[in-house]
């Protein structure tokens, strides 16, 4: 009984607590119909005025029994004065409908290329890969259904494996001035140098005079399939599917059996990693907006998983105080440090991580009120920096 009562307990502490850490957007019905198209953020951004705080909808709503198997018809009870049981459409029942069209988090059509064909790998996870030696022919290029010859290939014939480029590298130097954060960088290939210059071993930017460079990953374009045909070294294989063509110089590792995970929910960071920074982007040479893909400087080892929101800021600028300190005059000469006034950081948008690799993450800017640009921060949602 004792047990029974403590388990009662808690679960009515865990509704209360997150109720009332619950703050309903103007205008939140106390009903939705899944509609298709929907999101996870969507649906969240429609009750909550904190998107990223999916859970506290999920356990508002007991009916849901797993918050990645919600469907277009469904209906989610919620009240903005406390929980409301209801009929929804949740529970046992038969579904016409297949797991591919339940709701996912973010609209995963925007992000395909970074969840099937773009990864991070370590260093000695390309330094020592097998690699593409000749193209059947003598041919300066190999496409499907032609033969490739691989050096370093240890596989039995049959055997499938990625061909994948590499398209650059991460990185991060020691600041120039004593106690600021490191500085994190994305160096991209560049075709004239060739495969050589851009291994990390033999790559100009390893020691620094501000000391040590932290290697972050390379970054790698998955762009097609082999099979093992012969084994040996070299070893033959087809080329079973490309993209674009093969040609020497290119990696060849294993497939990745899940190249991406769906199953996850937008939710705040657990901690937000020091010095998370925005790396890199595409489809843009110097910002972005909303719905495009961004790296960050952090990833799984610093505890950064799928589905974690942060809210990206841009550092404020060093003004000069004209007005305290007119420039020419002794007393700005006099008192330089404080003639100059640090501005706060400005809050930019959100990003909700989607992929997440060792040292480094693919984020999707969610929303934003300005561009994202490289070198912005992330922070925790819930808090200010």
């Amino acid at each position: 009984m004792l047990k029974k009562l403590l388990s009662l307990s808690a679960g009515v502490l865990l509704t209360l607590s997150v109720y009332a850490a619950t703050q309903w957007a103007g205008g939140a019905p106390n009903r939705y119909v899944v509609k298709k198209g929907d999101t996870l953020w969507d649906i969240s951004a429609k009750f909550l005025a904190k998107p990223w705080h999916w859970p506290e909808i999920w356990q508002l709503n007991p009916q849901v029994r797993n918050p990645h198997l919600i469907y277009p018809g469904d209906e989610l009870v919620i009240s903005g004065n406390g929980v409301t049981h209801g009929e929804g459409s949740f529970g046992p029942h038969a579904r016409a409908t297949s797991l591919e069209d339940a709701v996912k988090p973010i609209p995963l059509s925007l992000i395909k290329q970074y969840l099937k064909n773009a990864r991070v790998v370590g260093e000695n996870e390309l330094n020592g890969a097998p690699h593409v030696v000749a193209i059947e022919e003598n041919r300066l290029r190999g496409a499907s259904g032609q033969l490739v010859y691989i050096r370093g290939l240890d596989a039995a014939v049959g055997d499938k494996f990625a061909v994948v480029r590499p398209s650059g590298r991460y990185y991060d130097m020691p600041p120039k001035d004593e106690g600021q954060t490191r500085e994190v960088y994305r160096q991209p290939r560049d075709g004239r140098d060739g495969r050589a210059s851009l291994l990390w071993r033999h790559g100009p930017h390893e020691w620094s005079f501000q000391g040590r460079v932290r290697f972050l990953g390379y970054e790698v374009l998955e762009f097609g399939t082999i099979q093992v045909t012969r084994s040996g070294d070299p070893a033959s294989a087809l080329v079973t599917d490309s993209e674009f063509e093969v040609k020497e110089g290119d990696y060849v590792l294993p497939l990745d059996p899940k190249p991406y995970d769906d199953q996850f929910v937008p939710h705040p960071p657990a901690s937000a990693p020091d010095n998370m920074r925005v790396i890199a982007f595409t489809d843009a040479l110097n910002a972005v907006g909303a719905y495009q893909v961004v790296a960050l400087s952090r990833g799984s080892a610093d505890g950064v998983d799928n589905g974690t929101t942060y809210s990206i800021y841009t550092d404020g600028e060093v003004v000069h105080d004209d007005t305290d300190y007119p420039k020419g005059k002794m007393r700005a000469f006099l008192n330089p440090r404080d003639s100059k006034v640090k501005l706060p950081p400005e809050f930019i948008g959100h990003v909700m991580v989607f992929r997440t690799f060792e040292r480094v993450s693919y984020a999707l800017v969610m929303d934003s009120v300005r561009p994202v640009h490289r070198g912005d921060f992330a922070h925790d949602p819930d808090s200010t920096p």
